[in-house]
Protein backbone atom coordinates (compact mmCIF):
# COMPACT_ATOMS: atom_id res chain seq x y z
CA UNK A 1 0.00 0.00 0.00
CA UNK A 2 1.20 3.51 -0.82
CA UNK A 3 1.35 6.67 1.27
CA UNK A 4 -1.48 7.30 3.74
CA UNK A 5 -3.70 10.28 2.87
CA UNK A 6 -6.36 11.78 5.14
CA UNK A 7 -9.16 13.58 3.28
CA UNK A 8 -11.91 15.72 4.88
CA UNK A 9 -14.88 17.19 3.02
CA UNK A 10 -18.53 17.45 4.05
CA UNK A 11 -19.73 16.55 0.52
CA UNK A 12 -20.16 12.72 0.46
CA UNK A 13 -20.10 12.65 -3.32
CA UNK A 14 -16.79 14.51 -3.54
CA UNK A 15 -15.31 12.35 -0.78
CA UNK A 16 -16.20 9.23 -2.72
CA UNK A 17 -14.80 10.53 -6.03
CA UNK A 18 -11.60 11.97 -4.58
CA UNK A 19 -10.97 8.82 -2.52
CA UNK A 20 -11.48 6.60 -5.56
CA UNK A 21 -9.01 8.58 -7.68
CA UNK A 22 -6.38 8.63 -4.94
CA UNK A 23 -6.80 4.91 -4.28
CA UNK A 24 -6.52 4.16 -7.99
CA UNK A 25 -3.24 6.10 -7.94
CA UNK A 26 -1.92 3.73 -5.27
CA UNK A 27 -2.58 5.70 -2.08
CA UNK A 28 -4.16 4.44 1.12
CA UNK A 29 -7.02 6.84 1.87
CA UNK A 30 -9.02 7.58 5.02
CA UNK A 31 -11.95 9.95 4.44
CA UNK A 32 -13.77 12.06 7.03
CA UNK A 33 -16.96 14.20 6.88
CA UNK A 34 -15.52 16.88 9.16
CA UNK A 35 -12.17 18.34 10.09
CA UNK A 36 -12.81 17.42 13.71
CA UNK A 37 -13.07 13.74 12.77
CA UNK A 38 -9.84 13.99 10.81
CA UNK A 39 -8.02 15.72 13.68
CA UNK A 40 -9.19 13.05 16.12
CA UNK A 41 -7.78 10.28 13.94
CA UNK A 42 -4.63 12.34 13.29
CA UNK A 43 -3.92 12.31 17.03
CA UNK A 44 -3.95 8.52 16.95
CA UNK A 45 -2.03 8.02 13.72
CA UNK A 46 -0.25 10.64 11.62
CA UNK A 47 -0.70 10.26 7.84
CA UNK A 48 1.75 11.12 5.08
CA UNK A 49 -0.46 13.93 3.74
CA UNK A 50 -3.71 15.75 4.59
CA UNK A 51 -6.36 17.21 2.28
CA UNK A 52 -8.79 19.63 3.99
CA UNK A 53 -11.86 21.43 2.71
CA UNK A 54 -12.17 24.92 4.20
CA UNK A 55 -15.94 25.04 4.75
CA UNK A 56 -17.08 22.15 6.94
CA UNK A 57 -19.41 21.68 9.93
CA UNK A 58 -17.75 22.11 13.31
CA UNK A 59 -14.18 23.40 13.25
CA UNK A 60 -13.44 24.97 9.87
CA UNK A 61 -10.65 23.59 7.70
CA UNK A 62 -8.36 26.59 8.18
CA UNK A 63 -8.42 26.21 11.96
CA UNK A 64 -7.81 22.48 11.66
CA UNK A 65 -4.89 23.23 9.33
CA UNK A 66 -3.40 25.66 11.86
CA UNK A 67 -3.74 23.12 14.68
CA UNK A 68 -2.18 20.31 12.65
CA UNK A 69 0.70 22.52 11.56
CA UNK A 70 1.45 23.41 15.20
CA UNK A 71 1.92 19.71 15.91
CA UNK A 72 3.40 18.34 12.68
CA UNK A 73 5.21 19.10 9.42
CA UNK A 74 2.86 16.82 7.46
CA UNK A 75 2.07 18.22 3.97
CA UNK A 76 -1.38 19.87 3.88
CA UNK A 77 -3.52 20.71 0.84
CA UNK A 78 -6.54 22.96 1.41
CA UNK A 79 -9.63 23.02 -0.81
CA UNK A 80 -11.17 26.48 -1.19
CA UNK A 81 -14.35 27.89 -2.68
CA UNK A 82 -14.20 29.36 -6.17
CA UNK A 83 -12.37 32.71 -6.26
CA UNK A 84 -12.02 32.80 -2.46
CA UNK A 85 -8.66 34.56 -2.48
CA UNK A 86 -8.65 35.26 1.25
CA UNK A 87 -9.10 31.55 1.99
CA UNK A 88 -6.05 30.46 0.02
CA UNK A 89 -3.91 33.33 1.32
CA UNK A 90 -4.91 32.62 4.90
CA UNK A 91 -4.39 28.90 4.40
CA UNK A 92 -0.86 29.35 3.07
CA UNK A 93 -0.07 31.85 5.81
CA UNK A 94 -0.97 29.37 8.57
CA UNK A 95 1.03 26.52 7.11
CA UNK A 96 -0.77 24.85 4.21
CA UNK A 97 1.60 23.68 1.49
CA UNK A 98 -0.79 23.97 -1.44
CA UNK A 99 -4.40 24.76 -2.31
CA UNK A 100 -6.97 23.83 -4.94
CA UNK A 101 -9.91 26.04 -5.88
CA UNK A 102 -13.22 24.28 -6.51
CA UNK A 103 -14.29 23.09 -8.96
CA UNK A 104 -11.26 21.07 -10.05
CA UNK A 105 -10.70 17.68 -11.61
CA UNK A 106 -9.88 14.74 -9.32
CA UNK A 107 -6.82 14.07 -11.46
CA UNK A 108 -5.50 17.53 -10.50
CA UNK A 109 -5.77 16.57 -6.82
CA UNK A 110 -3.83 13.37 -7.51
CA UNK A 111 -1.14 15.37 -9.31
CA UNK A 112 -0.78 17.81 -6.41
CA UNK A 113 -0.61 15.01 -3.84
CA UNK A 114 2.07 13.18 -5.82
CA UNK A 115 4.08 16.39 -6.26
CA UNK A 116 4.05 17.20 -2.54
CA UNK A 117 5.06 13.69 -1.56
CA UNK A 118 7.89 13.73 -4.11
CA UNK A 119 9.15 16.90 -2.50
CA UNK A 120 9.11 15.25 0.92
CA UNK A 121 11.29 12.48 -0.47
CA UNK A 122 13.66 15.00 -2.07
CA UNK A 123 13.92 16.78 1.27
CA UNK A 124 14.89 13.55 2.96
CA UNK A 125 17.53 12.89 0.31
CA UNK A 126 18.95 16.39 0.76
CA UNK A 127 19.01 15.90 4.53
CA UNK A 128 20.92 12.65 4.13
CA UNK A 129 23.50 14.47 2.02
CA UNK A 130 23.94 17.05 4.81
CA UNK A 131 24.12 20.01 2.41
CA UNK A 132 24.55 23.56 3.74
CA UNK A 133 23.71 26.52 1.48
CA UNK A 134 24.53 30.14 2.22
CA UNK A 135 24.10 33.55 0.64
CA UNK A 136 25.07 36.82 2.35
CA UNK A 137 23.69 36.53 5.92
CA UNK A 138 21.33 33.60 5.21
CA UNK A 139 22.34 30.00 5.87
CA UNK A 140 20.25 26.86 5.31
CA UNK A 141 21.07 23.37 6.58
CA UNK A 142 19.37 20.39 4.96
CA UNK A 143 20.54 18.00 7.68
CA UNK A 144 19.00 19.93 10.59
CA UNK A 145 16.28 21.54 8.44
CA UNK A 146 17.21 24.89 9.97
CA UNK A 147 17.57 28.38 8.54
CA UNK A 148 19.45 31.24 10.13
CA UNK A 149 19.40 34.85 8.97
CA UNK A 150 21.72 37.46 10.46
CA UNK A 151 22.51 34.84 13.09
CA UNK A 152 18.88 34.41 14.17
CA UNK A 153 16.78 31.27 13.60
CA UNK A 154 14.00 31.53 11.03
CA UNK A 155 10.98 29.24 11.33
CA UNK A 156 9.84 28.12 7.88
CA UNK A 157 7.20 25.67 6.71
CA UNK A 158 8.25 22.79 4.47
CA UNK A 159 7.21 24.74 1.36
CA UNK A 160 8.92 27.95 2.45
CA UNK A 161 12.10 26.00 3.20
CA UNK A 162 12.06 24.38 -0.25
CA UNK A 163 11.52 27.72 -1.97
CA UNK A 164 14.35 29.44 -0.09
CA UNK A 165 16.60 26.48 -0.84
CA UNK A 166 15.88 26.86 -4.56
CA UNK A 167 16.72 30.57 -4.44
CA UNK A 168 19.94 29.86 -2.49
CA UNK A 169 20.97 27.35 -5.14
CA UNK A 170 20.75 30.22 -7.64
CA UNK A 171 23.49 32.09 -5.73
CA UNK A 172 22.00 35.47 -6.58
CA UNK A 173 20.97 34.62 -10.13
CA UNK A 174 17.33 35.01 -11.12
CA UNK A 175 15.18 31.88 -10.75
CA UNK A 176 12.09 31.72 -12.95
CA UNK A 177 8.59 31.11 -11.64
CA UNK A 178 8.44 28.02 -13.85
CA UNK A 179 11.56 26.64 -12.17
CA UNK A 180 10.14 27.34 -8.72
CA UNK A 181 6.87 25.67 -9.63
CA UNK A 182 8.75 22.64 -10.93
CA UNK A 183 11.34 22.26 -8.16
CA UNK A 184 9.25 23.35 -5.17
CA UNK A 185 5.76 22.18 -6.10
CA UNK A 186 6.47 19.69 -8.87
CA UNK A 187 4.09 21.47 -11.27
CA UNK A 188 4.48 22.46 -14.88
CA UNK A 189 4.20 25.98 -16.28
CA UNK A 190 0.48 25.58 -16.89
CA UNK A 191 -0.33 25.83 -13.18
CA UNK A 192 -1.31 29.22 -11.76
CA UNK A 193 1.53 31.05 -10.02
CA UNK A 194 -0.25 32.79 -7.15
CA UNK A 195 0.95 30.11 -4.74
CA UNK A 196 4.56 30.96 -5.66
CA UNK A 197 4.10 34.70 -5.17
CA UNK A 198 2.36 34.27 -1.81
CA UNK A 199 5.05 31.91 -0.54
CA UNK A 200 7.78 34.33 -1.61
CA UNK A 201 5.97 37.11 0.24
CA UNK A 202 5.94 35.08 3.46
CA UNK A 203 9.61 34.08 3.23
CA UNK A 204 10.58 37.67 2.49
CA UNK A 205 8.74 38.86 5.61
CA UNK A 206 10.28 36.18 7.83
CA UNK A 207 13.80 37.07 6.71
CA UNK A 208 13.09 40.74 7.32
CA UNK A 209 11.63 40.03 10.78
CA UNK A 210 14.79 38.07 11.66
CA UNK A 211 16.88 41.16 10.91
CA UNK A 212 18.33 39.92 7.62
CA UNK A 213 19.57 42.44 5.06
CA UNK A 214 19.20 39.84 2.29
CA UNK A 215 16.26 40.62 0.03
CA UNK A 216 14.15 38.54 -2.35
CA UNK A 217 13.79 40.72 -5.42
CA UNK A 218 11.15 40.25 -8.10
CA UNK A 219 12.51 40.05 -11.64
CA UNK A 220 9.73 41.52 -13.73
CA UNK A 221 8.06 38.98 -16.00
CA UNK A 222 10.46 36.22 -14.97
CA UNK A 223 10.80 35.27 -11.32
CA UNK A 224 12.87 36.07 -8.23
CA UNK A 225 16.45 36.35 -7.04
CA UNK A 226 18.34 36.87 -3.80
CA UNK A 227 20.16 40.15 -3.34
CA UNK A 228 22.63 40.96 -0.56
CA UNK A 229 21.80 44.09 1.41
CA UNK A 230 24.28 46.83 2.14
Amino acid sequence: MGALVYLADDDPGLLEVFSAFLENAGFEVRSFPTGDDLAQEFARREPDLVVLDVMMPGTDGLTVCKNLRAASDVPIVILTAKDSEMDYMHGLAIGADDYLTKPFSPSMLVMRVKALLRRVEMGRSNASAGCVLAFADVELSDESHEVRAAGAPVELTMTEFALLRCLLEGEGAAVSRDTLLSKVWGFDAEVETRVTDETVRRVRKKLRDAGSSTQIKAVWGYGYKLEAGS
